[in-house]
């Protein structure tokens, strides 16, 4: 329900509350606490991708100047792993043993006076190896395969037979490469031990998992364990798990007795803090010659670690993306000598779409069917497998609004087809679609008898805006005005959060400070129950509204007093409510879940000579449902956008396969996006509110990269006649 008549804040386009802190350079990341008295921490790295340590000599390293402990295999105590999590398991304990798994694994710690000190002393340790040739390739031989990983193989219909009896099939391969997440902000933790009470800043987007890991880790309890992240400079879901650099810091500073910081140097990122896994997805699609499907078979196998469960079916999606009656997705994973992969913006999605959206274009043009056309031919109206309506879709009216604004029909079908001058100009386009991750949430609201709010929760802001969607939804539903209310966050203290991934973060943190709020008015209209000298004497939740720091009658409006007089005269300093939230089950309410959906357009410009791409502009349509701050969830598809711009055309880990090492583990070799590989960038928002949650949102967090690399793909195909099947899409692959 709703309070306020004519709500104040949620839908504005406000700017972001910690704007001026960020501008004015008051917030704090984690790399820039310090504590007096801290000692500083650095890792030493293991120089080959297989094999085992066979001696490891420190004399040298201890005695350097200002060394304290120099931390290895052979003085690490035994250390169980962390707990499982929602979303898989913590990476190993460091140090357990003398195997090495990958190259850049973390074989020695030295803990010094200061960074330098401790920097100069890993080079002073020598290390010994027994190596082996590292597994690197899909190929080879001696990997190992884990099908059906999570359990999420699917299959209706007859594929095999429908596939016989189709008048039309397209069957490709398509390849996606590692990808590093490579926020701006370099992870750093900072450890302080208190007897056995742990205080950590860190990196991290999900304090309550880490303070629950970190307790599980050094056998304390939770309740002495406080994680703080009030700001984190950039993430993409690196941030989702505690790794062992983090682990090893908690150690040097409960072995040390000092506190200790380690800040992750940028090629220490590449190996550390997990990447997007690569893929080989192998896709047949048949139709009829009028376009209605008839089977689709996709089958995807992803990159994993030797020792971890890294969550990324790249295929699933495809069962559900459109109406058709056969349909089998198969996933499975190579065990690799590489470093832990992790979630990385729109995991899974970002990969499957590519390769599914680049073989219906593909079947597309085989069938001579105009792309968008023939998606529209296969919409599903209701869910695939269930049968039922969803709660919300939109997509229809993203692809009629998007190809509105980016003008498609004045697309010429042929390839090659359209020029402007040496350039080469192709249009392309996706659709695209992303399940949002619903999970239970608190929420903790207070307001004072000063007529302020506060509002917190152990939530983090990676750069989405949490801080000021939060303040708006604490705004509207109490009725106070916006420089009135405080949000916190970032703080395993307060009431617990769900990580801020999976694009479920609003979703199920809104609506627990919406509760929050809602009882704080419940329990301020408590205190007037029997106040005879209130006008509110007697009211319920829903014969009030409220606003401007009051609470009104609803049937009478101008008869209201404001929280501050209400507390004053109860004697009360503050009222504090808990709220919380818990994911719904939409298939009760005889509706399919229904995540974000979108459609992407791109134009492209390709050097007809050099094959230079430029991408001149793009249009993402999306269907997010009730959209809280249309400022920042444009800022999100945009940045999202720039993501897919990166995946599609520049980033690329590059591997050794003969040493397991990563060549371009910099910025000057790992190439992303800047300024001017982006154009113009148009966003537009359709749809309703979603009919399954509370505040009818759906997230929108990683809707944005998904689609960008398969329509980039796509136009550069319209433009060159050219069909690129993997990414990223180079120039040489145009010549």
């Amino acid at each position: 329900m709703s309070l306020v008549e004519a709500p104040p804040a949620i839908g504005a386009g406000i700017d972001r509350v910690d704007g001026a802190r960020k501008t004015a350079g008051a917030a704090a990341y984690p790399s820039d606490f310090d504590v007096h008295g801290q000692a500083h921490a650095a890792l030493l790295q293991s120089t080959v991708a297989a094999g085992r340590i066979t001696a490891i000599d420190t004399a040298e390293a201890e005695a350097a100047p200002g060394v304290l402990t120099v931390i290895t295999h052979r003085n690490t105590p035994r250390l169980p792993d962390g707990p499982a999590t929602d979303i898989g398991t913590s990476p190993p304990a460091p140090l357990q043993d003398e195997r090495i798994l990958h190259h850049g694994q973390h074989v020695a710690v030295v803990v010094a006076e200061t960074r330098e000190q401790a920097v100069a002393a890993t080079r002073l340790i020598k290390v010994t190896y027994d190596a082996s040739e590292p597994v690197t390739r899909f190929d080879d031989p001696r990997a190992e395969r884990v099908d059906d990983p999570w359990g999420m193989d699917s299959e209706r219909g007859a594929v095999e037979e429908a596939l016989a009896s189709a008048d039309v099939k397209v069957s490709a391969t398509y390849t996606t490469p590692d990808n590093t997440n490579n926020p701006l902000g370099l992870f750093a933790t900072l450890a302080v031990w208190d007897r056995n009470t742990l205080t950590v800043h860190d990196t991290t987007q999900w304090p309550t998992m880490a303070r629950a890991t970190l307790a599980k880790v050094f056998d304390v309890p939770e309740s002495a364990v406080r994680v703080l992240a009030p700001y984190v400079g950039g993430a993409f879901g690196s941030g989702l798990r505690v790794w062992q650099h983090v682990i090893l810091t908690v150690l040097a500073a409960r072995m040390t007795g000092r506190p200790v910081k380690l800040v992750l140097t940028r090629p220490q990122m590449f190996t550390s803090v997990g990447h997007r896994p690569s893929g080989v997805q192998h896709i047949t699609i048949g139709a009829k010659r009028s376009g209605e499907l008839v089977a689709i078979d996709h089958r995807s196998t992803s990159s994993v670690a030797m020792e971890d469960d890294d969550f990324e079916p790249l295929a699933a999606s495809s069962a559900v993306a459109y109406a058709c009656p056969s349909v089998i997705t198969r996933d499975g994973q190579v065990r690799l000598n590489i470093s832990n992969p992790t979630s990385m913006r729109a995991p899974a999605e970002g990969q499957g779409n590519f390769a599914l959206e680049s073989a219906f274009d593909e079947l597309a043009h085989t069938l001579g069917i105009d792309p968008l056309e023939l998606r529209l031919r296969n919409y599903a109206e209701r869910h695939p497998v269930s049968g039922m309506p969803w709660s919300s879709k939109a997509l229809r009216e993203c692809y009629e609004a998007g190809a509105e604004r980016f003008g498609w029909s004045r697309r010429d079908p042929a390839p090659r087809s359209m020029r402007d001058g040496d350039e080469l100009i192709g249009y392309g386009m996706a659709g695209v679609g992303y399940p949002w991750y619903a999970v239970p949430c608190r929420a903790r609201a207070t307001v004072n008898a000063d007529g302020s709010a506060f509002v917190r929760s152990a939530a983090t802001d990676i750069g989405t805006g949490t801080y000021t969607v939060m303040t708006q939804v604490s705004a509207d539903v109490l009725g106070i005005a916006l420089d009135r209310v405080r949000f916190d966050l970032g703080d395993s203290d307060m009431p617990p959060s769900p990580q801020a991934g999976g694009s479920g973060l609003t979703g199920a943190l809104a609506t627990a400070v919406r509760d929050a709020c809602l009882g704080v008015v419940r329990r301020v209209l408590d205190l007037v129950s029997e106040d005879a000298g209130s006008p509110l004497r007697g009211c319920a939740l829903e014969d009030v509204i409220v606003g401007n720091g009051r609470i009104h009658r609803r049937d009478r409006p101008d008869e209201g007093e404001s929280y501050a007089d209400i507390l004053t005269r109860h004697g009360r300093q503050e009222m504090t409510v808990d709220g919380a939230s818990a994911p719904g089950d939409p298939s009760a309410l005889g509706m399919a879940f229904a995540g974000a959906f979108g459609a992407k357009f791109v134009e492209v410009r390709v050097d007809a000579d050099l094959g230079v791409i430029r991408v001149a502009r793009v249009v993402s349509a999306i269907d997010g449902g009730r959209i809280l701050n249309e400022k920042t969830a444009r800022s999100q598809i945009i940045g999202g956008t720039v993501g897919g711009i990166g995946q599609a055309l520049f980033e690329e880990t590059v591997t050794d396969a003969r040493t397991g090492r990563i060549a371009n583990a910099t910025f000057g070799d790992y190439l992303i996006p800047v300024n001017a590989d982006v154009a113009d960038l148009d966003v537009l928002f359709v749809g309703e509110p979603d009919r399954a949650t509370p505040l009818g949102t759906k997230g929108v967090g990683e809707i944005g990269l998904v689609g960008v690399a398969a329509a980039i793909a796509n136009a550069v195909h319209h433009a060159t006649g050219i069909r690129i099947r993997s990414l990223p899409i180079t120039l040489d692959e145009l010549l």
